[in-house]
C-alpha cells in the first residue's frame, strides 16, 4: 500500500527537491499543468510554488489577466497560463498553484497552473519529431516522455518580452 502524503508533507517535499535541485543539477526542470497541457521550465527561471492567495482584479483587462497578488509584500502580475493559450480559464482553487517566474529577468509575474507535477530531469525526454513546430515563440521545443505524453518547453525570457503576453488590455 502505497504511504498516503499529507498537502503540508507534499509541500516541504517539494520546498527539499527544490533546494537539492538549486544547489545540484542546474538543468533540472519543473514540470506543470495548465488546462490541457503539460509544460516544463527550466528551474533557474522559477521562483516559488504557491497556494493561490487572494486576487485583487484589474478592470479593463484581457480574460486572461487574473489581476494582482501581494506576496510578502511585493505585487506579482497574475496570468492565467490556460487562458492565455485560449484554453479553458483555471478555477483558482484545490491543486491550483501560482509558479513565480520572471523574477530574475527584472518582472513580478505569476503563472496561474492548473497544478505543479514535480521536477523532472531533461534526460526523461525525447524531442517530438511528429508534432511540427509550434508557432508561439515561447515554446521552445515540444518534448515526449517515456509514456507518450506530449510536453512543451517554456522559454520564460521569450513570454515575457512577448507584445501578446505584455500587452494585457482589452482592445
Amino acid at each position: 500500500m502505497a504511504k498516503r502524503l499529507s498537502l503540508r508533507e507534499f509541500q516541504e517535499d517539494l520546498v527539499r527537491r527544490f533546494a537539492e535541485a538549486r544547489s545540484g543539477d542546474r538543468h533540472a526542470l519543473l514540470g506543470v499543468r495548465a488546462g490541457t497541457e503539460n509544460w516544463l521550465i527550466n528551474l533557474t527561471d522559477t521562483g516559488e510554488i504557491l497556494p493561490v492567495p487572494p486576487l485583487v482584479p484589474v478592470p479593463l483587462a484581457c480574460e486572461w489577466f487574473r489581476g494582482l497578488v501581494n506576496v510578502r509584500g511585493t505585487l506579482f502580475s497574475v496570468v492565467d497560463f490556460s487562458a492565455f493559450h485560449d484554453g479553458a480559464p483555471i478555477d483558482p482553487g484545490g491543486a491550483t498553484r501560482l509558479l513565480l517566474v520572471g523574477m530574475r529577468h527584472g518582472a513580478n509575474c505569476a503563472l496561474l497552473v492548473s497544478h505543479a507535477i514535480g521536477l523532472r530531469s531533461p534526460d526523461d525526454f525525447q524531442p517530438d519529431h511528429n508534432g511540427g513546430d509550434d508557432a508561439r515563440p515561447w515554446v521552445q521545443g515540444r518534448l515526449r516522455d517515456a509514456r507518450e505524453r506530449l510536453w512543451l518547453k517554456l522559454d520564460v525570457p521569450q513570454l515575457l518580452a512577448h507584445r501578446s503576453f505584455l500587452n494585457a488590455a482589452i482592445d
